[in-house]
């Protein structure tokens, strides 16, 4: 066969024209045919691999050149067809697995992954990233309130994550409330930040003294340390409201009784002659705190404990801590009433 007939045949035609060669010389190699037909090796190649494909001839052995290995065409179209049901069935195979996987998840998991609103689940983590993922599940999951309480400044990579939060928050018409230590605005980088927050509609207020980190959204989930003392301890994951009610009671009472955002400096004397940071040291020194810890609390030194404690005895007319105490039990100032 000339050259310019071969030419003229292309793509399938080329591969008939190898196939029928092939059938009627059996025994005869792909290569020879190919040779025959004046086929170039790119022509060669795809022929070879569309003969294949549609299991006309056997796919070449690797180390040895092609043989003829023809099947004929209704049976290769058989095996095709046998060939295909198999995938079939296969794909039938895992489509029915993969109902049965939702089925399952669907139905019991399903029910045990929700909180029936009269059930509490209490957890023990102490994985921080195990913390942060609980954390972060929230912004999708909150529906009307989120409370946050922090003792000190949020760390700096935090921020920008923080205000994302509370815009998509504020799109969804979430309430947000967020209490701070009093020496958290002293921070320049945190004042700004809280200014954003407020701007964004995120209610914020002051205390001179935060028990404790925690997290309520929804009166259904809290978090917060199983050592309130101690900010590496374990945390507690709390759900339902049957206890998340009672940690939101505690955080209401330390609400009241922490200044608005750009009100904090009108109320700095709490009418009886003691500033907020000196019945906040009476308080605890009243519980039994010690001076460490009183400190820690405030975010002052030692000497500064000693200081306010000192004023608050003066203010009382008091000789000694225990008398102090005793007076301003009397006086109602331990109950957070007026005298």
């Amino acid at each position: 066969m000339s050259r310019n007939a071969a030419v003229a045949r292309t793509g399938s035609e080329q591969a008939l024209a190898v196939y029928q060669q092939l059938r009627a010389r059996p025994g005869t190699a792909f290569d020879e045919v190919a040779d025959r037909l004046e086929l170039s090796a790119e022509e060669r190649e795809r022929c070879r691999d569309e003969l294949v494909s549609l299991g006309l001839t056997a796919p070449p052995a690797a180390a040895e050149p092609i043989a003829s290995g023809v099947v004929e065409p209704d049976v290769a179209l058989l095996r095709l067809l046998r060939r295909e049901r198999d995938r079939l069935q296969e794909r039938l195979s895992a489509t029915s697995r993969a109902h049965t996987a939702l089925e399952a998840l669907a139905g019991p998991f399903l029910r045990a992954g929700a909180t029936p609103r009269g059930e509490i689940e209490v957890e023990i983590v102490d994985d921080p990233h195990r913390v942060r993922r609980s954390l972060a599940d929230l912004t999708d999951s909150v529906r009307t309130a989120a409370h946050f309480m922090h003792t000190g400044s949020v760390r700096r990579e935090e921020l920008p994550g923080e205000l994302s939060q509370d815009r998509l928050w504020a799109e969804r018409g979430v309430r947000i409330r967020a209490m701070y230590s009093r020496r958290a605005a002293s921070v320049p980088e945190m004042a700004q930040h809280l200014e954003e927050r407020a701007a964004l509609g995120v209610e914020v207020r002051f205390a001179s003294v935060v028990p404790m980190n925690m997290v309520l959204a929804d009166e259904n989930f809290a978090l917060l340390p199983t050592d309130p003392h101690d900010l590496s301890s374990a945390a507690i994951l709390a759900r339902g409201p049957g206890l998340v009610r009672s940690y939101l009671a505690l955080y209401e009472y330390c609400w009241t009784a922490a200044a608005p955002y750009g009100e904090e400096e009108e109320s700095e004397k709490g009418g009886d002659g003691l500033s907020e940071q000196q019945r906040a040291a009476l308080l605890m020194l009243a519980s039994g705190i010690k001076d460490e810890q009183i400190a820690k609390n405030l975010g002052v030194s030692l000497r500064t404990v000693s200081r306010l404690l000192s004023e608050v005895m003066q203010e009382l007319g008091a000789a000694s801590r225990f008398e102090a105490g005793v007076k301003a039990s009397r006086l109602g100032l331990l109950d957070g009433e007026a005298p």
